[in-house]
């Protein structure tokens, strides 16, 4: 009988969300490599630059760890719930930013926004919910390749392996699911 850390036990978002809410660290790591990703392009896109969208990730998976005990996951995925976090946390460091420049006198960063852009939020939870869809409606087969290549950063090779595929299906595959990918973001944009 697998424990409960074990990945076979663990087939989706909400047993992943009730693992970690029970206090599995595997389960928490398992959420943060699958979603660290569009986390950290959402937080890139809404403070504008590297060291503080890296800053706004780990402060938005600090706060889902504390919050996952009370969660009520409502859809398959937990990427909406996050976003939301992100934003809030992402809005949190451009006002203080803001409200540090103007206690110390510095010069304007202008690579920070200077407002949040609240249409912009809603576009871009919605791209990236669109883009989970997506994700969701491949077959086994092409979302382990899409999690182990564009999530994960796995080589072809290396992703093959895990899989036992040939080199060339995970290459094939992957180019497949990105030019849906690229069709999705398109037609929200």
């Amino acid at each position: 009988m697998p424990d409960d850390d074990s990945p076979s036990a663990t087939t989706g978002d909400a047993a992943l969300v009730a693992l970690a809410a029970g206090g599995s660290e595997h389960a928490f790591r398992t959420l943060y490599r699958a979603y660290v990703r569009p986390v950290y392009w959402l937080a890139h896109g809404l403070v504008g630059n590297p060291a503080d969208a890296e800053e706004v990730v780990q402060e938005t998976f600090l706060v889902a760890w504390r919050k996952l005990p009370g969660l009520e996951l409502a859809g398959e995925s937990l990427l909406p719930w996050l976003a939301t976090i992100c934003r809030f946390q992402s809005a949190n460091r451009v006002r203080r930013q803001r409200r540090d420049r103007e206690h110390t006198a510095a010069a304007a960063d202008e690579t920070l926004p200077a407002t949040v852009d609240v249409e912009q939020q809603v576009i871009d939870a919605g791209l990236a919910e669109a883009i989970m869809r997506e994700v969701a409606g491949l077959g086994d087969l092409d979302r382990a390749i899409f999690r182990l290549c564009a999530t994960e950063g796995y080589a072809y090779q290396a992703a093959a392996d895990e899989l036992g595929v040939a080199h060339g299906v995970v290459r094939n595959r992957l180019s497949r699911i990105r030019t849906r990918l690229r069709t999705v973001v398109k037609e929200s944009t």
